[in-house]
């Protein structure tokens, strides 16, 4: 028998700002978020002060219970979640949960995946999408299974992918189009209006999108000039795309394309030391807009120019 939506008892699983927009959503759709479970607070920046997640920081705003396990298998902590007698689990932004905690609550774990399952299951969905080239994203809710992001789909909803979007941009419209999908998928789970779509239902070719190693940001300028641009926004501002200029480590987060013939080899940089430095690919240049030296903070070209000695 369905229960009304806000009589439903959620435990809410995230971390980082991302995951917030989902809880405030949430709760401000007058749901019953029971718990929030979080990571444990860490120490960071100078003093190595004790820093919260963006997650736990809000739900104490709203005076919601917090639980911080190191261990999710922790038998306190297993003892603690099922105390709240949960219906569902929402997890967002969270680490791998183990079988005994996405199994536990009655209507299952719901997960909200920053792509269009089946494409770009994995740790990075947004970068590989832009690093691939691709015109248009999304958002998924689906049933938490033992295989990572495999699980039966719930509701999806697309956005586009602009040419002069980043991981940035794309990861706040993901952001709040999660958020949404997710208040639309419990109201939808609660009148028992949802049919699951099982992923193996896709027939074509699947997109990856695995955690990022530092390998991938290092900028091939052999690839065509678009690829590299893609790349370059694909991992703008986080973690950023780098190569080398004059021995010294730089990070490229933003760039354009000119299409204009040359002869240096790919790689090899020109400039006239006040407003462009652009780097050569096989097929045009890449003329770099904002970048930032090993040391030193994210600046313009011209910013970078003034101080730049080749």
């Amino acid at each position: 028998m369905m229960k009304p939506v806000a009589d439903l008892k959620i435990v809410f699983f995230g971390t980082p700002d991302f995951a917030v927009a989902s809880l405030r959503a949430l709760v401000e759709a007058g749901m019953n978020v029971a718990a929030v479970v979080t990571a444990p607070d860490k120490p960071s920046g100078r003093g190595l002060q004790l820093h919260t997640t963006p997650v736990k920081q809000y739900a104490e705003s709203q005076n919601i219970p917090v639980l911080q396990p190191e261990k999710l298998k922790n038998p306190d902590f297993i003892a603690q979640l099922r105390s709240y007698h949960a219906d569902i689990h929402i997890v967002v932004a969270f680490r791998m949960l183990p079988v005994l905690v996405w199994d536990m609550p009655p209507m299952g774990t719901i997960n909200v995946h920053g792509s269009l399952l089946p494409q770009y299951r994995g740790a990075a969905p947004i970068n590989w999408a832009i690093i691939n080239g691709a015109t248009e994203t999304g958002v998924t809710t689906f049933k938490l299974k033992h295989e990572i992001d495999t699980g039966d789909i719930l509701l999806q909803s697309k956005i586009n992918i602009g040419i002069d979007d980043n991981a940035g941009t794309v990861h706040d419209k993901l952001m709040l189009a999660g958020a949404e999908l997710l208040v639309k998928t419990i109201k939808g789970l609660a009148e028992g209006s949802i049919v699951e779509q099982p992923q193996s239902a896709f027939t074509g070719v699947l997109q990856h999108a695995p955690k990022l190693f530092k390998e991938d940001m290092r900028i091939d300028w052999h690839r065509p000039a678009v690829d590299i641009l893609n790349h370059i926004r694909g991992l703008s501002p986080y973690p950023a795309a780098f190569t080398e200029l004059t021995g010294k480590v730089i990070k490229i987060y933003k760039g354009h394309i000119v299409q204009e013939a040359h002869t240096l080899e790919a790689g090899l940089y020109d400039t006239d030391h006040k407003h462009f430095l652009r780097i050569a690919t096989n097929d045009a240049w890449i003329y770099v807009d904002e970048l930032q030296q090993e040391g030193k903070k994210r600046m313009d070209i011209e910013a970078f120019l003034r101080g730049f000695r080749a």
